[in-house]
């Protein structure tokens, strides 16, 4: 199921060892072109758009777009207990970790009347996905508004595919977790058109345009999120999952081949993706996997991400071979399961998980930490989802006359040199009686 690239006595480039377990380029290339054609759609036809597409891939016809309060009520009081409480719980424990995000204000003086203030002010209005076609996702909901909340955002906007089984409604679960957070507009509305919405406003339902679109999805969301990047602020691209295992021969096999599985019944282009320097543990990871891939819910789904491309059992010769293949893919969850784990030898990660107790799922819902995280090589240079997304550092600049004369010709030297005397005037202006 999965198969096996021995990088054993080999010594490779980042570059080459990232090309030997590719991500779904082809799917990836397919999704963003069609993602930009689903957006610019729904730009130009809004609700009509959305309507149409909502038959297309949802099979929902005639519902209600914008949510009616009535509905969102509904869902929380049917809500099941065990699952409020559940979802209690994850709140108030990524409420605690989002609120360490927000940088407190810092004061700079320069000099005697020379201070530079640096602030950080929320977006006013934020358009968050919560996706809904091969799972439920409730915990989105969470991990989406919570950060949101903390940050100071006043106006949120909450958008989740509409469901065939419900009449054309969002999900009761999801309406439900909504509810419970104090969010009360929400959309019925999937996919890149979600995200369209979102960011080009759609006047008929009242949807304003957004400042910041977030939430994860499949490869179609997070290409959408990149057609209207620049009109909106976006997070990351959180496409379809990975999960990437490094371990060594004091690794529980039995753990290691549940972690993978449980990924990949996310996405039929999951990647599951095990590095290791003990042949031992990737034979008996891949004897563990097949029993128990065959008789999970999704056996199908699973299936089909363990044997594509995306996926792997990768041999290397010791840690260090480990660790550098690991920073060259640069996944968005991260498992280590090893000895000695050294996690800050591992920096490019979405989040990191340390240790056989502390599997993905754990991140998935309770540990406090978001589960809104880059894919397909982001966390290079990207984060998952925190209060800081819904947060812009601002300066704040306030000198008095005597500041300002000490470097008043510093100014206006750097301005001549510029070819800009104008900027210099500015300032000797402000000195002439």
């Amino acid at each position: 199921m999965l198969r096996t690239i021995d990088l054993r006595g080999r010594t490779l480039s980042p570059a080459e060892l990232l090309a030997t377990v590719p991500r779904a380029a082809a799917a990836r290339e397919e999704a963003l072109a069609t993602a930009a054609h689903i957006v610019d759609d729904v730009a130009a036809r809004g609700e009509t758009a959305l309507r149409e597409q909502a038959e297309r891939f949802d099979g929902a016809t005639d519902h209600d777009i914008r949510v009616p309060a009535a509905h969102l009520d509904e869902a929380l009081a049917a809500l099941d207990p065990g699952v409020r409480s559940a979802l209690e719980e994850a709140i108030a424990r990524v409420r605690v970790a989002s609120a360490a995000q927000v940088p407190a204000p810092t004061v700079t003086d320069l000099g005697p009347g020379a201070r530079v203030t640096q602030r950080w002010q929320p977006v006013r209005r934020v358009g968050l996905y919560v996706p809904g076609g091969k799972a439920v996702y409730p915990s989105s909901v969470v991990m989406n508004v919570v950060p949101a909340q903390v940050a100071g955002v006043s106006e949120i906007a909450l958008a989740s595919p509409p469901q065939r089984q419900f009449g054309g409604r969002v999900h009761p679960v999801i309406l439900g977790a909504a509810r419970l957070l104090g969010v009360t507009e929400v959309y019925a509305m999937g996919g890149a058109g979600a995200i369209g919405a979102l960011a080009h406003g759609v006047a008929s339902l009242g949807l304003e345009p957004v400042d910041v679109v977030t939430g994860p999805g499949n490869n179609f969301v997070a290409a959408a999120k990149r057609a209207v990047a620049g009109l909106v602020g976006t997070d990351a691209e959180a496409g379809a999952t990975e999960i990437l295992v490094v371990a060594d021969d004091t690794a529980d096999a039995r753990l290691v081949a549940v972690d993978l599985i449980s990924q990949a019944e996310h996405d039929e282009q999951a990647s599951a993706v095990l590095v290791t320097t003990s042949e031992r543990l990737a034979d008996e990871v891949r004897a563990a996997i097949a029993p128990r891939a065959a008789v999970t819910r999704h056996a199908e789904r699973v299936a089909t991400a363990l044997a594509g491309p995306q996926s792997a059992i990768v041999l290397v010769d010791d840690l260090a071979a480990a660790t550098a293949f690991s920073n060259a893919y640069a996944p968005e969850h991260l498992e280590l399961h090893l000895a000695d784990p050294r996690p800050g030898d591992f920096v490019h990660a979405g989040a990191v998980f340390v240790g056989p107790d502390s599997p993905v799922s754990l991140g998935d819902y309770l540990a406090g930490s978001n589960h809104v995280l880059p894919t397909g090589g982001q966390a290079r240079y990207a984060a998952g989802l925190s209060a800081a997304t819904f947060l812009r550092p601002q300066q704040v600049i306030e000198y008095d006359r005597d500041a300002l004369s000490v470097v008043r010709d510093a100014i206006v030297t750097l301005a001549e040199a510029e070819a800009l005397p104008a900027h210099g005037e500015a300032i000797t202006a402000r000195f002439q009686d």
